[in-house]
């Protein structure tokens, strides 16, 4: 079954209640080196928060492991808040900035698609978010994302663009869709067939792992910090 596939069945009522989920405090991942080279801040909604799952098992604690696992000295923040939208996002961006991050995995929007909210608003707010963590020289990578087909092809072709057009336009690294691999495979999410389940998350985090590594090499290249603490 395809992702459009799925989400041609699945029921609106269903993911209403889902996006309505209640939000949560951000919360440390697992523990990683006592002395981190740096520090990633994952911020999102229920697919950073880890919705369904318990914290060990949500994406940023198994993306903490992987990185020690491969010799990176980072400690991995999970900053995400279920049910939120762009608007969300950018209403805490200036609590985000107090867990003081180098890099920041955005994932959101999501919710704003399933609620039927204007393309341009949702773009809008990504950029002013993307505008804050560049002003403060954050290194960002950008998760896209795509759009369940009940929404009509114009306003699904006009979500899944926000996302690579505003990595081109700040300069950002992009996950060209943050579910890819684990959307639509019944075995990799949870009942309501939109929330990753632990098995989802280690396959997202496998996929996500090079554009986060990346990330890191580039914040090494531009920041002073990243340069003086860097391994020799």
């Amino acid at each position: 079954m395809t992702i459009a596939e799925l989400f041609r069945v699945l029921n609106p009522f269903l993911m209403a209640t889902i996006v309505l989920a209640p939000a949560v405090s951000a919360s440390p991942a697992m523990a990683g080196n006592p002395n981190p080279e740096g520090t990633i801040v994952a911020m999102g909604d229920s697919l950073t928060e880890g919705y369904g799952v318990s914290e060990e098992e949500a994406y940023p604690a198994l993306l903490q492991e992987m990185l020690s696992e491969n010799g990176y000295r980072f400690m991995v923040v999970n900053a995400g808040v279920s049910g939120e939208t762009s608007s969300g996002a950018l209403s805490r961006i200036r609590w985000v900035l107090q867990l003081k991050p180098d890099i920041v995995i955005l994932e959101t929007g999501a919710n704003d698609g399933l609620r039927g909210v204007d393309p341009a608003v949702t773009e809008k707010n990504i950029a002013e978010i993307l505008t804050v963590l560049k002003k403060e020289n954050i290194t960002v990578v950008l998760a896209g994302m795509k759009m369940v087909v009940n929404m009509g092809k114009t306003y699904t072709d006009a979500f899944e663009k926000i996302f690579p057009s505003l990595a081109g336009r700040f300069d950002v690294t992009l996950i060209p869709f943050f579910l890819d691999g684990v959307a639509a495979v019944p075995s990799l999410n949870s009942g309501d067939g939109i929330h990753p389940n632990s098995a989802g998350y280690e396959v997202l985090v496998r996929n996500i792992f090079p554009y986060v590594t990346d990330a890191i090499e580039s914040w090494r290249k531009t920041s002073s910090k990243g340069n003086s603490r860097a391994e020799p």
